[in-house]
């Protein structure tokens, strides 16, 4: 989707890296999110128990580490494209919890962006809530009150693999 906008608005096409903690039986279940800077976004259902604290902790590290290897592997030669004084939107296949938004949308806005933008298909309306905290506009195509996962609202819903994510970002520069 990102590649699409980009096109169709004469941008340029970047990713931010962002990984979410997941809590420790259900690692999809955010307790929070990490961003490539190691600031990390808590969900305040995570609580502050030391045992939760000791997690979130640790999967930050390791979370950070796949951060770094990816960052390698997506843009390798050179720097995230610079956002100062531009119109950034972070583009989601839709928002669950908001913690990886959230923390996209941190790392982004210490890049001093004119204007911040997320925009997304599909999330709860009280996430909505939560992310306009984070951005100057939340575009959202549907916010339905019965929302469970964001795979519910789409056929397919796999994983896009990091081969994918390199096409993509290389077929903007022109070399594929």
């Amino acid at each position: 989707m990102g590649r699409v906008l980009a096109d169709d608005l004469q941008g340029e096409l970047d990713v931010v890296m962002v990984r979410k903690i997941g809590a420790p039986h259900n690692p999809e279940f955010a307790l929070g999110a990490v961003d490539e800077s190691g600031w990390v976004y808590r969900n305040p259902w995570a609580g502050d128990a030391p045992a939760v604290q000791r997690h979130i902790e640790a999967e930050s590290k390791v979370q950070l580490d796949v951060l770094r290897r990816r960052r390698a592997r997506y843009t390798p030669g050179r720097a995230p494209v610079d956002m100062a004084g531009r119109v950034v939107i972070v583009v989601d296949d839709g928002l669950a919890t908001g913690s990886t938004m959230i923390a996209a949308l941190h790392a982004l806005r210490s890049r001093k962006p004119a204007r911040l933008i997320c925009a997304v298909p599909v999330a709860p309306p009280d996430v909505l809530d939560k992310i306009g905290a984070y951005a100057d506009e939340v575009v959202c195509l549907h916010a339905p009150a019965d929302f469970q996962a964001v795979g519910q609202f789409y056929r397919h819903f796999d994983q896009v693999e990091d081969d994918e994510v390199i096409a993509v970002l290389l077929r903007g520069q022109g070399t594929s």
